[in-house]
């Protein structure tokens, strides 16, 4: 199906599964094109926000709160939100039905406007796509950060012009429901083992990463890690025009580190230098990373270097990733909530310069925490736990031979011990290697609530 046949939703029956940010966003864009809209979410009734509810009710939506429409046979179409698992038997009744099963991303890039920059990757996709969006604002181009960044896409794919850039964090589970989505950067920043409670196999989490660029073209850019080597394997077999970027080595394409400087060298060999190492705000061999991403991102875009090098020079990172917040007695306090899996923790304790009494754990997302423990080469004093996975991580650093730990109940007892533990001059770092669901709604949630605490112990 067409890009312009499946734009027009008048009198399309569309079910909307899930009631998140994306959910509600899908909802309201669909109303306003015409479509019949029902929407489905597995919660009761009586937590359903009000101002939601008196919405669905002033638009004559069919609502169906815990459980799900009899006849699934009715429906044109179903747009997941993220959170949802497409494999659901309800879901896959509609599939057999005739319906189409796409998410929010997909049908925004159908029926909105504008070009895509699409950043994905295990790690580093807030700060990269937060940092490109500071530099397209730079640089003058009318510019939308959106995606899992928290902004969803269609609320602003519909008011977008042809020349609008939205700079998009993409998801494993977002790129899970594309068809047609076909952004003119791509981007691949790491690729390390998350989410596999749902994709269940590492190859099947990458397969579904690489899916950012398979409705690309060789005119059109993908931007990747050479020094992981997930992203590496993935050259081959990318339709794009494959741009690497490297820390380590030396490239014949892309952006890389020279004598202290990030450059970018072209396809016809002229090289040209964007900035010094030194001149990021941003800490931390993955935020050079992250910096190197960008500038490829925003050079294939056509973006001048000074441009970029500016943006490079102010920029100070995003809230909840490696955020120092608070400084007690000389102790210095990092939000590090983002941390949501192992290896986005890793590179929390590498970029610490101070020895580190450690808040981890939280939701399970089946991810090992051997090399996490592995990490701490001597940087860790002590380490503060809580959440579904205190038990295992406590296991994990025991058969590494670190026995300085402490299981608590909750993120007021792990600040008040850690920061009983702590001596001047170290840092009090929430890095948690594991996602926020079992105690809190959202990392944001968790990171914000670490900081209250803190704020607490100067009373």
């Amino acid at each position: 199906m067409s890009k312009e046949i499946i734009s027009d939703m008048k009198n399309k029956n569309v079910l909307i599964v899930g009631t998140g940010k994306s959910g509600k966003a899908a909802a309201q864009a669909m109303v306003k094109l015409g479509a019949h809209v029902s929407i489905q979410d597995n919660k009761p009734e009586d937590e359903v926000d009000s101002q939601l509810e008196a919405y669905l009710e002033d638009k004559n939506i069919n609502c169906y709160w815990a459980c799900q429409p009899e006849d699934m046979t009715q429906f044109d179409l179903l747009i997941l939100s993220p959170g949802v698992p497409p494999g659901l038997p309800f879901i896959e009744e509609a599939k057999a039905g005739g319906a189409e099963i796409i998410g929010e991303l997909e049908i925004a890039y159908r029926v909105g406007h504008g070009r895509y920059v699409a950043i994905t990757g295990t790690n580093g996709k807030t700060t990269t796509t937060t940092l490109v969006g500071e530099i397209f604002k730079a640089a003058a181009r009318q510019t939308y950060v959106v995606g899992n960044i928290g902004v969803a896409v269609i609320s602003k794919a519909l008011s977008a012009e042809k020349d609008s850039w939205l700079i998009t964090e993409t998801s494993s589970f977002q790129l899970e429901t594309i068809r047609d989505f076909c952004p003119e950067i791509s981007t691949i920043l790491n690729l390390t083992p998350d989410h596999l409670d749902r994709h269940k196999t590492m190859q099947n989490y990458i397969d579904a990463k690489a899916r950012i660029f398979e409705n690309q073209t060789k005119d059109q850019y993908c931007i990747l890690n050479y020094d992981d080597a997930e992203c590496r394997k993935l050259i081959e077999k990318c339709n794009a025009t494959p741009v690497p970027f490297s820390r380590k080595e030396i490239l014949d394409f892309g952006a890389y580190v020279k004598d202290e400087n990030i450059v970018i060298k072209d396809a016809d060999g002229s090289v040209c230098e964007i900035c010094g190492v030194e001149d990021l705000q941003i800490p931390g061999t993955h935020n050079l990373e992250n910096a190197l991403a960008a500038c490829a991102i925003a050079h294939f875009a056509g973006i001048d270097a000074e441009v970029i090098a500016k943006v490079l020079r102010e920029f100070q990172g995003v809230e909840h990733r490696i955020e120092l917040c608070n400084e007690i007695d000389g102790i210095r306090f990092v939000n590090d909530s983002k941390g949501t899996n192992p290896d986005a923790a890793i590179r929390a304790i590498e970029a610490m310069k101070r020895d580190i009494i450690l808040i981890a754990g939280g939701y399970d997302k089946g991810a090992s925490f051997d090399e996490f423990v592995n990490a701490f080469d001597g940087k860790v004093k002590a380490l503060v736990l809580l959440g579904k996975t205190a038990t295992k991580i406590k296991e994990a650093a025991e058969k590494a031979g670190f026995t300085n730990t402490v299981i608590l109940k909750d993120m007021e007892a792990c600040v008040r011990e850690a920061y009983r533990l702590a001596e001047s001059g170290d840092v009090v770092l929430l890095s948690p290697a594991c996602a926020s669901w079992d105690m809190y709604t959202s990392f944001e949630q968790r990171g914000e609530h670490f900081k209250a605490c803190v704020r607490e112990l100067e009373r």
